[in-house]
C-alpha cells in the first residue's frame, strides 16, 4: 500500500514535542508520516484510504538497536567444551572466537535471518550491526545486507577489525562494503568501520582503520573497556588506558560508537565527553558475562550521548531498557534512580544516535518522519499519559505482544503474521546449518 491510514489506536508521537493521541490515527504516505491526529479528524481529510483497525493497541515509533551482533545466532543453546569459562578473555577464547571462525557464508546468512525475524516481532525497525566471521569475511556484510533488505528494517553495518587471526583483517571489508553503499539506498543502509577492540588491535591497525574511515566520513563502532582485560592490555602495552589510546589515535567523535564502557574512569568520561563520543549500554550482555555495571548515569550527567543495545543477547529493546532500569536501581541501592533514564536511552538516545547515521528521520512519529511504526496490543489499566508513560512503558507495554510493524510505510508484520520471511522454513534450515557449526567447534 502506498498510502493508508492506522486508526483507533493510542498514538504515542515520542519526539522533542511528545503527544499520547487517544483514538488516534496516523496518514502513510510513500513511506512517511504525512499526518497524524484524531481518528475522526484523519477519516474526514483521507476518506478514500485503506485503514488498518488500531482499537485496543499502542502506536508507537519502531524500536532502535544501538549496537548487535547477528552473527551470535549459533550460540544459542551451545555449551563449548571443557570447563566452563570464568574469565571474560576465556568467553572469548572459548566461545566467540570459536564460534565466529567457524562460520560459513551460508551460516552467516542464516545468522542474520534469525534475529532479522525476532526485530521484526519485536517492533525493532533498525538496528546498528557489529559483525565478525574470519574464514569468510570478504562479503560478508553484502550476505547480511541481503537478508536484511529481505526482511525490510533498515541497518548500520560494519566488520569488526581484528589483529588475532590475520593483522588488520576486517579492513578490507570494511572499506569493500562502504564503497558498495554507493549502489544501496541510504535510507536504508549505512556503515561504520568495525574494530573488535583495542587489545585485539595494534596501532598500526587503527591508523588503517582511521584510514577508511576518514576516507569515507564515517565513526568507528568498537567494544571499549568491557572487561578489565582491555584497559590492563592498554596500560601493559601503551602506558595508557583504553579510552586515552583511542582519543589519542583519533579512534571518537560524533558518529562514534564507544560499546559498553564497563571499566572505565572518571579521566576517561571527560574524554569522551569532550570528543562528543556515543556510548552504548548494554546490560543484559554486561550481566551475563559478569564484567560489572557501565557508569552510565554519571556519563549522562556528563553530557555523554549513551544509547542502549542488546550486544546480540536478543533483538528486543523494551526488554532491554527494563533490565537496564532495574540494574542501575540495585546498583545503586537506591530505587529513585534510572526510573526516567533508562527509558532515555531507548526512546531518546537511540534515535539520536540513528539520526545521527541515517539521513532520514527515526524515532518518532511527526509529519515528514520515516513511517517506521511498531504496533503493540495494549489496554492500559491505568490512565495512559505523558506524565504516566513511562510507568506504562517500564512496566506495561515492556511485555505487550507487538502485532504489526512497519518500516518505511511497508507492512512487516501484520496481526502477528510475518510478511517477509518464513520462519518456519529459515529456522528449520538454521538449526541443520548450527549443529554443523556445533561440531566443527567441538
Amino acid at each position: 500500500m502506498d498510502e493508508y491510514l492506522i486508526i483507533n489506536g493510542t498514538v504515542v508521537t515520542l519526539g522533542d514535542d511528545n503527544q499520547i493521541i487517544n483514538d488516534g490515527a496516523v496518514y502513510i504516505s510513500k513511506g512517511t508520516v504525512a499526518d497524524i491526529g484524531t481518528t475522526k479528524e484523519l477519516l474526514e481529510n483521507y476518506s478514500d484510504v485503506e485503514t488498518i483497525d488500531a482499537t485496543n493497541q499502542v502506536v508507537m515509533p519502531g524500536f532502535i538497536c544501538a549496537h548487535h551482533h547477528l552473527y551470535s545466532t549459533m550460540a544459542r543453546g551451545f555449551s563449548p567444551p571443557g570447563e566452563p569459562a570464568y574469565t571474560f578473555e576465556e568467553i572469548l577464547q572459548r566461545l566467540w572466537w570459536k564460534l565466529d571462525k567457524a562460520l560459513t557464508e551460508e551460516s552467516v546468512l542464516y545468522s542474520a535471518y534469525i534475529p532479522l525475524i525476532e526485530s521484526i516481532k519485536s517492533g525493532t525497525t533498525t538496528i546498528i550491526d557489529h559483525h565478525a566471521s574470519p574464514s569468510c569475511r570478504d562479503g560478508s556484510l553484502s550476505l547480511i545486507a541481503d537478508a536484511v533488505e529481505e526482511a525490510g528494517i533498515r541497518a548500520n553495518l560494519s566488520y569488526e577489525v581484528s589483529d588475532r587471526n590475520i593483522p588488520a583483517a576486517g579492513v578490507a571489508e570494511n572499506q569493500r562494503w562502504l564503497e558498495e553503499l554507493s549502489s544501496r539506498d541510504p535510507e536504508f543502509f549505512q556503515g561504520m568501520v568495525g574494530i573488535h577492540a583495542s587489545l585485539t588491535v595494534s596501532d598500526e591497525t587503527l591508523a588503517k582503520c582511521r584510514e577508511v574511515a576518514e576516507q569515507h566520513d564515517v565513526g568507528y563502532h568498537i567494544h571499549v573497556a568491557e572487561g578489565v582485560e582491555d584497559h590492563e592490555d592498554s596500560l601493559a602495552n601503551y602506558n595508557k588506558r583504553t579510552v586515552e589510546r583511542l582519543v589519542d589515535l583519533g579512534i571518537c567523535g560524533d558518529k562514534t560508537l564507544y560499546i559498553h564502557c564497563v571499566n572505565v574512569d572518571n579521566n576517561e568520561i571527560d574524554l569522551i565527553s569532550q570528543t562528543d563520543t556515543v556510548v552504548v549500554h548494554n546490560p543484559e550482555s554486561n550481566m551475563n558475562n559478569a564484567v560489572g555495571v557501565s557508569p552510565v548515569l554519571e556519563m549522562l550527567d556528563r553530557g555523554i550521548l549513551v544509547g542502549l543495545g542488546t550486544d546480540g543477547m536478543s533483538s528486543d529493546m523494551p526488554a532491554q531498557m527494563r533490565c537496564a532500569h532495574l540494574l542501575h536501581q540495585h546498583d545503586k541501592s537506591d530505587p529513585r534512580v534510572a526510573f526516567v533514564e533508562a527509558p532515555q536511552l531507548l526512546i531518546e538516545n537511540n534515535a539520536q544516535i540513528a539520526n545521527r547515521l541515517f539521513p532520514v528521520k527515526l524515532g518518532s512519529l511527526e509529519k515528514g518522519a520515516a513511517a517506521d511504526i511498531a504496533i503493540l496490543d495494549y489496554c492500559p489499566p491505568t490512565e495512559l499519559t505523558t506524565n504516566t508513560f513511562l510507568g506504562h512503558l517500564i512496566y506495561g507495554l515492556v511485555n505487550a505482544t507487538v502485532d504489526s510493524t512497519i518500516v518505511a510505510g511497508k507492512i512487516l508484520m501484520k496481526n502477528k503474521q510475518l510478511q517477509t520471511l518464513d520462519e518456519p522454513s529459515i529456522s528449520q534450515r538454521s538449526r541443520e546449518l548450527a549443529s554443523e557449526l556445533w561440531s566443527r567447534i567441538s
